[in-house]
């Protein structure tokens, strides 16, 4: 049953809202030169060895494959090895082709709502109750006043519709393996990040190959370091955070990250890039905030 959030929980959703937040640049910039399979497999497998690095060192074993709890564990990590990680990396590589920032950034603000529901129904203490549902909903409206008048302008791209439904897909994904995550036997969060990585590179890897061959050096670097960036930071650091805030937590805490996704994004655009921050920015950062502290307030009845 998830526990009331601690400071270290804060500090893990607001370190995963800054490691998400420059994700959608680094997947723009590694699209410059490298394909969306190539991209979703190369920084899944560079997460991979990451961790699997920090795990020789600590010496942590793995679990095997001959105990029930075990043969269970390896289960939920295939799963979410698929949905937290090989599927909706490659959907919104794909679909960031094709859409505008603003529409990625409103459709993974749908993770928690995604989220909340099924939690209702499969995660015992996640009940909505009527503050959760309206601080969701002030949240959503604070990234919706945040992003502007075009977060749902159209790229005038063919392939668009197609995209658009791939962005929701990809955070019903996103929702699907925070639940799975949560559900899993007891394990060490490394462990789990690991063989979850793990799967996923393996279902990923060789599709990529497959489709779009062995990828060349790019001739500038960007390209390049902002791979290494979405595999160190936004995958394999990010990975170990987010399994460890879902166990603590709950999956429905963990969720409200992509409210602060795009706050942090326009934050990283205004002092990398030298951007001007919106004038709304304070409007909706305050909204966003209000939302989360009404979400979070206890005791309330849940809904029937």
């Amino acid at each position: 049953m998830p526990t009331h959030p601690t400071l270290g929980n804060w500090i893990a959703l607001i370190t995963l809202g800054l490691l998400w937040g420059a994700s959608f640049l680094g997947v723009a910039l590694a699209l410059q030169a490298f394909g969306p399979l190539t991209v979703a497999a190369g920084r899944i497998t560079l997460a991979l060895v990451a961790l699997v690095a920090v795990a020789l060192v600590l010496r942590l074993r793995l679990p095997g494959l001959r105990a029930p709890q075990e043969r269970r564990i390896w289960g939920f990590a295939l799963a979410m090895g698929l949905l937290s990680n090989a599927l909706p990396f490659f959907l919104l590589a794909w679909a960031q082709q094709h859409v505008t920032s603003g529409f990625a950034g409103v459709s993974m603000a749908a993770i928690p709502l995604f989220v909340m529901g099924l939690a209702h129904f499969l995660i015992p203490g996640e009940a909505m109750t009527r503050l959760k549902v309206a601080g969701f909903a002030l949240g959503l409206i604070g990234v919706m006043v945040l992003i502007g008048p075009g977060a749902l302008a159209r790229s005038g791209a063919a392939a668009e519709p197609l995209a658009r439904v791939l962005c929701f897909a990809a955070a019903a994904s996103y929702a699907c393996g925070a639940i799975v995550t949560r559900r899993c036997p007891q394990v060490h969060p490394l462990a789990f990040s690991v063989i979850a990585l793990l799967a996923a590179s393996a279902m990923i890897l060789p599709v990529a190959l497959w489709v779009e061959g062995v990828p060349a050096l790019p001739a500038e670097a960007t390209p390049l370091l902002a791979l290494v960036y979405l595999g160190l930071g936004s995958t394999a650091a990010a990975t170990l955070l987010l399994v460890g805030v879902i166990r603590s937590a709950g999956p429905s805490f963990l969720s409200q990250v992509n409210y602060h996704v795009p706050v942090w994004s326009v934050l990283l655009g205004a002092v990398v890039l030298g951007e001007v921050l919106p004038p709304q920015f304070l409007l909706a950062a305050g909204l966003i905030l209000g939302g989360l502290a009404l979400s979070r307030f206890r005791g309330r009845r849940a809904l029937a």
